[in-house]
């Protein structure tokens, strides 16, 4: 890979000031049970909805690629825990595993380099390699709020480019696979296929390659799909007075918020309002990053 200086705001959008709706209506919440595999609960903390104030933000258009994370390491030396571990998680035949020599260099393993794939987003980094990466691009991670409006804008919608599904808009399982799929047995199927081809090695693509289409009102590009994204945000519950599963509960204040859904997910994980958690030392080969940074107040769009 060619190393160039440190990234510069010029591959950055800006995000006005809003008060902001966040989280999934409870009757789009209710017709998720009836279209997938998983019950309401899986999908219970993305209620209620309620409004947030944003102040304006720039965000990084496109995830961080493995040419930009590359000049970070060649600038600083610095060694993800990954490396530094000597596993990385990677989804085999089966499970998940932690396979000797993956991380971000080689995200399917030994024989699988990066250095092909300087375009596409970097992965095997943990919440703390991400946020030393903003720190030295003068940047930060987004909060979960400011991520999540950027990939909807002001207002409630399931996808980036509005409410109805479309797989060419966004790389997920199904827009590789030979029609949506609704269940894990569906998937399963997908999986083999994929795995049978390409092993261990991640499926992304070049970062912005649903651009314009699958883009945000905002302008964002891979919000949904490619790969998942660390905010800056401890995971939390909307409403902590509210019974949520009990695996919610367990993670709230422990994990940090992860958002995006990527190349490995069903269309139901890369919606807008679709949260993970996180333990911030955790990666795999499915997990990337964005970067933000704040705006002078009374920023316009543009």
């Amino acid at each position: 890979m060619t190393i160039d200086a440190a990234p510069t705001t010029d591959s950055m959008i800006t995000i006005p000031a809003a008060t902001v709706l966040l989280g999934a209506p409870e009757t789009h919440l209710d017709d998720l049970v009836s279209q997938q595999h998983y019950d309401r609960s899986w999908f219970e903390d993305e209620s209620p909805q309620h409004t947030v104030t944003v102040p304006a933000f720039h965000l990084d258009r496109n995830p961080v690629t493995n040419k930009e994370f590359a000049r970070f390491t060649a600038a600083t030396g610095y060694r993800t825990a990954a490396e530094i571990r000597g596993t990385g998680a990677v989804y085999g035949g089966d499970y998940w595993q932690m396979l000797p020599g993956a991380n971000w260099h080689h995200p399917g393993g030994p024989g699988d380099d990066a250095d092909s794939r300087p375009d596409h987003p970097v992965v095997h980094v943990d919440h703390h390699d991400a946020t030393a990466y903003a720190r030295w691009a003068g940047k930060r991670l987004p909060t979960e709020a400011e991520w999540e409006y950027a990939a909807h804008g002001t207002g409630w919608r399931p996808w980036p480019w509005g409410t109805t599904w479309d797989a060419t808009r966004a790389l997920c399982a199904e827009s590789r696979a030979d029609g949506q799929l609704d269940g894990l047995t569906n998937w399963r199927h997908y999986w083999n296929d994929h795995f049978a081809q390409h092993g261990t090695r991640p499926g992304t693509e070049p970062v912005g390659t649903r651009s314009p289409f699958g883009d945000s009102p905002l302008g964002a590009s891979d919000m949904a799909g490619n790969v998942s994204q660390w905010t800056s945000s401890a995971y939390a519950l909307y409403d902590p007075a509210r019974t949520y599963d009990r695996m919610y509960h367990a993670a709230a204040g422990r994990y940090m918020a992860v958002r995006g859904g990527g190349w490995m997910h069903l269309r139901f994980q890369v919606r807008t309002t679709e949260r993970f958690a996180a333990a911030p030392d955790y990666s795999n080969h499915a997990l990337g990053f964005r970067c933000a940074r704040a705006a002078p107040q009374g920023t316009s769009a543009g």
